[in-house]
C-alpha cells in the first residue's frame, strides 16, 4: 500500500532498442500498442506480437506507431493489422464502454441490451466482461449502485433518499445486497459504524504486531505495526462510532489463522472476509487476490486486468485503501521498474512477505 501516491509511475519505463528487439523475437503481444517494427526487405510494418515468420534482425527498424512507420514508407501487415486496435484491446474497450453504460444508467441495463450496445452476443459479452473485470455484469451493476448509495450516505443523506437516488426500486432491494457491499448495514455506514459490533485482538507475528478485527460476517481489518496503541487508533478511525470490543476465547482461533497467514502468506486462507469499498476498489482487490503467491504484478498490470489501463494512479490508491493485509495481497504489487515502492505497513514488511513466498524483492 502506498505511503506516497505521487511516487507511483504513470508511464511504463522507456523502451530501448534492445527491449524492442527482445519483444519482437519473443512475439510478445504485451508490447502491442507500444511500438511497431518494420521489415526493410518487405516494406511491411507489424505489431511486436505478429505471428509472421521472423525477419533478419538487421532488416528491422522500430517506430513509435503506425503513423511514424507509414511516414517512413512502410505499409501495414495484412496478418496482424497493426494500424487497427489489437483484438484484446478492442474487447477491453467494449467492456470499458459497457461499464460506463452501467454507471450512467439509473437502473441496471439488461444483459441483452449491454451486449447489443457493444456488438457482441450475450454469451460472448458475459464471458468477456467477467474475464476483463473479474465480476459479472450483474455483480458490477450491484456494486456500482451500492457504491453510489454509500457515497450519498457518507454525505449525511437519509437511507431512503440515498437508496432511491442510487436507482433502487425499493429500500428492501438495497438491504438485500447493500450490507455485503458496505460491510455493514446502510444506516450504520452513514453513522460511521454506529450500531455495528466489531471484535478485535492483537497478537505477535513474524512482522511485529497484528490487529485482527471482525464483524459477525467476517474479518474486516488486518492491520500490521509495532505499537498496539497505534493499531487501536487505526481501527477506531475506520469505525469511529462502532462498538469495538475485545475478542473472546473463540476469537483467538481467528487471530491464530491470521498469524499463520502472515507466517506463510502463500498458504490457503478460507476464513470469511467482510470487504467494503467502492465498486472500483472491489475490482482492484479482486484482481489482487488472483495474483499467485510467489509472483508480482505492476500497478499497470492491475489496471489492464480490470479493463481500466489508464487508471494506474487510481489502482495505487485502491491498494493504499486496503485494510486486509496479506488476505488481500497488495504486497504483491510493485512498480513498473520492479521497485517495491510504498506499502502502508512499511516496505521492509513488504519485502519480508515476498521473501516468504519466494517472490521478487
Amino acid at each position: 500500500m502506498l505511503a506516497d501516491p505521487e511516487a507511483v509511475p504513470v508511464l511504463e519505463p522507456p523502451l530501448t532498442e534492445a527491449r524492442m528487439r527482445a519483444a519482437v523475437a519473443a512475439r510478445d503481444a504485451g508490447f502491442d500498442g507500444r511500438f511497431v517494427y518494420a521489415v526493410r526487405s518487405t516494406g511491411v510494418y507489424c505489431r511486436p506480437g505478429c505471428p509472421s515468420r521472423a525477419a533478419r534482425p538487421d532488416n528491422l527498424s522500430f517506430h513509435a506507431g503506425p503513423a511514424e512507420a507509414e511516414e517512413a514508407g512502410f505499409r501495414p501487415c495484412r496478418r496482424c493489422r497493426p494500424d487497427q486496435a489489437a483484438p484484446s484491446r478492442q474487447l477491453a474497450q467494449k467492456i470499458t464502454h459497457a461499464c460506463r453504460l452501467i454507471e450512467a444508467a439509473q437502473t441496471p441495463p439488461t444483459l441483452d441490451a449491454l451486449a447489443r450496445a457493444v456488438g457482441l452476443s450475450p454469451f460472448h459479452f458475459h464471458r468477456t466482461f467477467k474475464a476483463v473485470t473479474g465480476v459479472t455484469p450483474k455483480t458490477y451493476a450491484q456494486a456500482h449502485r451500492a457504491a453510489r448509495a454509500a457515497d450519498s450516505l457518507a454525505e449525511g443523506k437519509s437511507v431512503t433518499e440515498s437508496v432511491y437516488a442510487a436507482g433502487y426500486g425499493a429500500p428492501s432491494r438495497f438491504y438485500a445486497d447493500g450490507a455485503e457491499r458496505l460491510g455493514m448495514n446502510p444506516s450504520a455506514f452513514r453513522k460511521g459504524g454506529a450500531g455495528e459490533r466489531i471484535a478485535f485482538a492483537i497478537d505477535s507475528c513474524a512482522l511485529g504486531r497484528v490487529l485482527v478485527a471482525a464483524t459477525e460476517r467476517g474479518i474486516c481489518a488486518i492491520l500490521l505495526g509495532d505499537d498496539e496503541e497505534t493499531l487501536r487508533r487505526d481501527l477506531a478511525s475506520r469505525f469511529p462510532k462502532a462498538e469495538i470490543v475485545g475478542g473472546d476465547a473463540a476469537f483467538a482461533a481467528t487471530v491464530a489463522a491470521v498469524v499463520r497467514l502472515v507466517e506463510a502468506p502463500e498458504a490457503a486462507f478460507d476464513l470469511p472476509l467482510d470487504i467494503g469499498g467502492t465498486a472500483f476498489q472491489q475490482r482492484v482487490w479482486q484482481a489482487l487476490r488472483r495474483i499467485p503467491a510467489g509472483t508480482t504484478a505492476t500497478y499497470a498490470d492491475i489496471a489492464r486486468a480490470i479493463g481500466a489501463p489508464a487508471a494506474v494512479r487510481a489502482v495505487a490508491m485502491a491498494c493504499g485503501a486496503n485494510a486486509l493485509a496479506v488476505a488481500i495481497p497488495c504486497h504483491r504489487v510493485v512498480r513498473s521498474d520492479g521497485a517495491l515502492s510504498g506499502y502502508r505497513w512499511g516496505t521492509a514488511r513488504k519485502a519480508a512477505l515476498l521473501a516468504r513466498e519466494g517472490g521478487e524483492r
